[in-house]
């Protein structure tokens, strides 16, 4: 059910594939970390749901090719609490939670839902907040073009420490330009 809801919000919002893209830049990371194969799997589940939440969210606010309102905005900052509304009462969904609430909390403290800092905020949740900017900035929007990869590494760069765990922006990019081929085709291209 959750894989046909999300599969049916990027076509609704036209990012077609953005789950499974975020989790291929996340697990090369995720292995680079250690961790083991249940928590990869755990990984591949939550990004493939984490903007699940956006089911509330109105479809031309999606697709709004202008700057947002701040009424906009704020609507568009409920989906992570509206996902974590979906995914609680289902049992076998409930460990991608930190994927889908936490994963636009900022190492700084100003992120939302909840303005969790630092380490405060999963390890799962700083993972995917970095693949998931990198597959935001590089993917065409209504509102924008895509960045190249080295604008988006840039950017990634310049925001550890305040958008990004550090630590985790600088072991993406040091995977990135390190592994011959730690990306897919549809992703390094």
């Amino acid at each position: 059910m959750l894989a046909a809801i999300s599969r049916a919000l990027e076509e609704r919002d036209q990012t077609q594939g953005h789950g499974a893209r975020v989790a291929a830049l996340a697990e090369p990371v995720a292995h680079r970390l250690g961790w083991a194969a249940d928590r990869i799997t755990t990984l591949r589940f939550g990004a493939v749901h984490h903007d699940i939440g956006k089911v509330a969210v109105r479809r031309d606010l999606l697709r709004k090719s202008g700057p947002l309102t701040l009424d906009e905005l704020a609507e568009i900052r409920t989906h992570p609490s509206a996902g974590a509304e979906l995914v609680q009462p289902l049992r076998a969904a409930r460990h991608a939670l930190p994927y889908v609430l936490f994963h636009h909390e900022r190492w700084d403290g100003t992120g939302y839902p909840s303005r969790l800092r630092g380490r405060a905020i999963p390890l799962e949740a700083r993972l995917l907040s970095v693949a998931d900017a990198f597959d935001a900035m590089t993917s065409p929007r209504p509102y924008r073009n895509a960045l190249t990869h080295e604008s988006a590494l840039l950017e990634l760069c310049s925001c550890a420490g305040s958008q990004f765990d550090p630590e985790v922006a600088d072991l993406f990019l040091e995977v990135w330009s390190v592994e011959a081929e730690p990306w897919p085709a549809a992703v390094a291209s």
